[in-house]
């Protein structure tokens, strides 16, 4: 049996909203399958911890396995270099600043080993362009501490369907070059820059247009690529840049 630990009234309406989120209406719906069927759908993942305040490596864990995920922690980027990590469904979560290797040096190391486990990187000192470089280099979400419970089981939440997904990625170029190819030139120059990590004030002065034409294009932008975030559509540029 799974043991759903309810830490606190916030957490209950966060495990509630996870379970919306993958399919279920109710608490008892979800409990309503078999024991295997849960174990499937929650136990074979595997979410990976690298930061070096121990504090936030237990909070994290202490959260995530509130709702039934397993968890790994690491202190050190080297520590979980070395560990065997098993092809399991999950991602990894890692702080941008530690000692040795930073977050986004490791998620460069796990690039050129081909690692296919989806980065979310974190940091108290993050920014916009910094953001980009890591969405850029491939990581599924970007995560400003301190965060919200909530917003940390979505982030994960996604990071799993995004593992789960990522073998059909060569299936997805054809549609999203159809996508971008019907985008106007304008369009265009103003998706480079957006996922460049320049603000709607900036990216006019650089085209020499207002801002409100700045945010009409922004939006087709948004609506003819189908990105629901920033940060998805930056992952489709990086795609498309191939």
């Amino acid at each position: 049996m799974i043991t759903i630990t309810v830490i606190n009234r916030t957490r209950m309406t966060c495990f509630n909203q996870l379970l919306y989120r993958i399919g279920f209406s109710t608490l008892q719906d979800f409990l309503s399958l078999s024991e295997q069927a849960r174990g499937k759908m929650l136990d074979d993942t595997i979410v990976h911890v690298v930061d070096d305040d121990e504090f936030m490596r237990n909070s994290i864990d202490d959260l995530l396995r509130s709702v039934g995920y397993t968890v790994r922690l690491y202190a050190r980027a080297e520590d979980f270099l070395a560990a065997e990590v098993s092809d399991a469904p999950g991602c990894l979560i890692v702080d941008v600043r530690m000692p040795g290797p930073s977050g986004l040096e490791l998620q460069a190391l796990l690039a050129e080993r081909n690692n296919r486990l989806p980065v979310i990187l974190m940091s108290g000192y993050g920014d916009v362009r910094m953001s980009v470089q890591a969405m850029k280099a491939g990581a599924v979400d970007f995560i400003e501490k301190p965060f919200r419970d909530q917003e940390m089981l979505e982030t994960v939440a996604s990071a799993v369907r995004t593992w789960k997904a990522s073998a059909a990625t060569a299936d997805q170029l054809p549609e999203l070059r159809k996508r971008y190819d019907a985008l106007t030139a304008r369009e265009r120059e103003v998706m480079k820059l957006v996922c460049q990590g320049m603000m709607n004030k900036q990216i006019a002065g650089s085209l020499n247009i207002q801002q409100t034409t700045v945010k009409f294009h922004r939006s087709a932008v948004m609506t003819k690529m189908m990105a629901g975030s920033l940060a998805e559509l930056t992952r489709m540029a990086a795609l498309l840049e191939g």
